[in-house]
């Protein structure tokens, strides 16, 4: 152990399927929880042929332009885990999303697939906003949505757009509201 902190990285992801492998993560977007002028964001090439149009189009990336322009996983993951690593100074990231369930299992896999590791942990381990949310409010999962949690926190002024970059910073300001409500609470 290093002796430094924990920081959180919020990661988001838009893909145009919903598992890695048969289908493409087509974009990744981290922040720093608290340092909104930390940010990441890469398109990435896809890697197979197939994809599914309904979740090709909630994106709204250009598949034909991502084949010609975007960088192939490889670069894009090498990119993010040298962001990562560039970072180690703060302290240990943890990967924080919402679903961690679907973010985390593209990026876990990417980063194995590709790199053979992950700049989070072997597992891919993170939080779950949802959960963590849950958990802290004694709440049933209907009123962890994160349209919810922004309502309840007064950080409406986020909006969800379906772009990796501006979703993860929206996830990392809702995470950094939820730890000051903590904090106000003690």
């Amino acid at each position: 152990m290093s002796g430094l902190p924990e920081f959180y990285i919020a990661v988001d992801v838009e893909a145009d399927g919903p598992i890695p492998g048969p289908y493409s993560m087509i974009s990744l977007g981290m922040a720093v929880v608290g340092r909104p002028d930390l940010r990441f964001y890469s398109e990435l090439r896809p890697i197979s042929d197939d994809f599914v149009p309904k979740a090709l189009a909630v994106s709204g990336l250009d598949r034909d332009r991502l084949l010609r322009e975007a960088p192939p996983a490889e670069e894009a993951m090498a990119a993010a885990a040298k962001w990562i690593n560039g970072l180690r100074s703060e302290g240990r990231p943890v990967f924080l999303a919402g679903p961690a369930v679907f973010d985390g299992m593209f990026v876990h896999w990417y980063f194995m697939r590709f790199l053979g590791k992950s700049p989070f942990s072997a597992s891919g381990a993170g939080i779950d906003l949802r959960s963590y949310w849950m958990g802290l409010q004694g709440c049933e999962w209907v009123s962890t949505r994160k349209s919810i949690i922004k309502q309840k926190l007064g950080v409406e002024g986020y909006p969800h757009t379906h772009h990796a970059g501006e979703d993860a910073a929206e996830l990392a300001a809702v995470f950094e509201a939820i730890l000051a409500s903590r904090e106000d609470n003690k």
